[in-house]
C-alpha cells in the first residue's frame, strides 16, 4: 500500500491524519506548508506523488476559508506533480449548511465549493455525516459519505440511563436519530423549530412523549450550542427528566458554546474527532475516533472494494 499511495495533511487536523496513517501502517507525506507575512499560503510537496493515489486529509473546520484553500492547494500541487488520483478526505465539510438559496441575491456556497474542488483536480471526495447529503448532487465526481453514528452509539450505550428517548433537534436530523434509536432500542422524539436567522432559531413543538424520560439529543454538529440549549429548554418544559446526554459528530464549539452548554443536568457529551477538540477547554467531552473508519475506507478504495461492509459506510454504496 505504501508503494501506491501518499497521505498528506494540512494544518486543519494533524492528529487525525496521523491516526489514520498509523492505522494503515504508513507515514504521512512530507510537505512544506507556510504562510507569507501577508497571509498567503506557500506549499511544496517534498514526497513524490508521480503515478500515486494521493489522499489529502483536511477537514474544512474553522478557520474554514484557510483550510479550504489548503485543500485546494494540495490538490493542485498533486495534479501538477502527475498524481494518479486525488481523493479529498474532508471529515467535516464546511459550507454544507449553505446548500440552497434563501434569497434572490445570495450564493449557494456549497455548490461553489464543489466546483472549486473539482477544478483543482480532486477526483473523489470522502466526508463524514455531512449536514446536507443532497450536496452530493453538486459534484460530478464520486462522493462517499461515511457515518460516525455506529462508533458514537457504541460509546454512549454503556452510559445511558434506562428508558432513554432519542431526540432529533429538528426535522433534518430525523434519519440520524432513527438510526441511533434502532441501534439503542429506544423511541424517537422530534423537535420542530423555526429558524429566524443563521444563528437564531426557536423550538415550536415537541413531537413525541418525553414526560418522565431521560433524553439523548443527537445532531450532526455542535457550533455555538444554541440549538442544543433551546432543545434542552423545550424538553424540560415538556416534562423530560433533567438527565440529558448529547452525541454529535462534529464538535466545533465556537462562539458562546461554553455558556450554552454549562448545565448541571448534562450527563455526558460525546463527539467524534472529525475536527480538533481542545480537551483543556472541554474536559467533559468524550471524543470518539473516526480514524479506523476512514483508514478502512482508504483500504477499500485502493483495492476497489465496497464501503457497504464498513460499520459507518452508507448502505447505498
Amino acid at each position: 500500500m505504501r508503494d501506491t499511495c501518499v497521505i498528506f495533511t494540512g494544518s486543519a487536523h494533524l492528529a487525525l491524519a496521523e491516526a489514520i496513517a498509523r492505522q494503515l501502517d504508513m507515514r504521512l507525506g512530507v510537505r512544506k506548508l507556510e504562510r507569507f507575512p501577508d497571509g498567503e499560503l506557500s506549499l511544496e510537496l517534498e514526497t513524490s506523488v508521480r503515478g500515486h493515489d494521493v489522499f489529502v486529509v483536511n477537514p474544512t473546520c474553522p478557520p474554514v476559508d484557510e483550510h479550504m484553500i489548503e485543500l485546494l492547494a494540495f490538490a493542485d500541487a498533486s495534479r501538477r506533480a502527475a498524481a494518479n488520483r486525488i481523493t479529498a478526505i474532508v471529515p467535516y465539510f464546511g459550507y454544507a449548511r449553505a446548500d440552497k438559496r434563501k434569497g434572490h441575491r445570495v450564493p449557494i456556497m456549497a455548490s461553489m465549493v464543489a466546483s472549486l474542488m473539482q477544478s483543482a483536480g480532486i477526483g473523489h471526495v470522502v466526508t463524514v455525516d455531512m449536514h446536507a447529503p443532497q450536496i452530493e448532487g453538486f459534484f460530478s465526481v464520486p462522493l462517499d459519505e461515511l457515518s460516525a453514528v455506529p462508533a458514537l452509539c457504541d460509546a454512549v450505550q454503556s452510559g445511558l440511563p434506562e428508558h432513554v428517548v432519542v431526540v432529533s433537534p429538528d426535522t433534518g436530523r430525523v434519519a440520524m436519530a432513527t438510526e441511533y434509536a434502532q441501534r439503542l432500542n429506544a423511541a424517537v422524539v422530534v423537535l420542530h423549530k423555526r429558524r429566524e436567522s443563521g444563528t437564531q432559531s426557536e423550538v415550536t413543538h415537541v413531537v413525541g412523549d418525553v414526560r418522565g424520560h431521560p433524553c439523548l439529543i443527537v445532531d450532526d454538529m455542535i457550533a455555538t450550542g444554541g440549538t442544543l440549549a433551546r432543545s434542552m429548554d423545550a424538553l424540560l418544559a415538556a416534562g423530560a427528566l433533567p438527565d440529558i446526554t448529547i452525541a454529535a459528530t462534529h464538535g466545533l464549539f465556537v462562539g458562546n458554546a461554553h455558556e450554552q452548554l454549562q448545565r448541571p443536568y448534562i450527563r455526558a457529551l460525546y463527539v467524534a474527532d472529525t475536527v480538533p477538540v481542545r480537551m483543556e477547554d472541554w474536559p467533559q467531552a468524550q471524543v470518539v475516533s473516526v480514524a479506523p473508519l476512514i483508514a478502512e475506507a482508504i483500504r477499500q478504495f485502493l483495492s476497489n472494494g465496497s464501503l457497504k461492509s464498513l460499520p459507518g459506510g452508507l448502505q447505498r454504496r
